[in-house]
């Protein structure tokens, strides 16, 4: 567990009716990572990437630009404690 990392993202732009949580879910699954995702009242999207550095990389790099539809302006990346959760939910 001392391998994994865990990193809390909130994505600013036009983020939410593009598909980004489902697209968000299975690029983190085909890349093995856990957490979640979820739309929140102000119009942005968080989502918490947990993993290998290498794949938490990725995703936070993958929310840079989101799914093809989304129009994403800002990322907010910080570090947090990892969960060790096993799966990757939409909420």
């Amino acid at each position: 567990m001392n391998d994994r990392v865990a990193r809390l993202v909130s994505v600013h732009g036009q983020v939410q009716g593009v598909f980004f949580r489902d697209t968000c879910r299975r690029e983190a699954v085909a890349r093995g990572v856990t957490g979640w995702v979820r739309n929140e009242y102000d119009g942005t999207v968080s989502a918490v990437f947990e993993g290998t550095r290498e794949a938490v990389d990725e995703m936070v790099a993958w929310a840079r630009h989101g799914p093809s539809r989304a129009a994403v302006h800002t990322v907010d990346v910080s570090e947090v404690e990892p969960s060790g959760s096993a799966d990757f939910d939409v909420r």
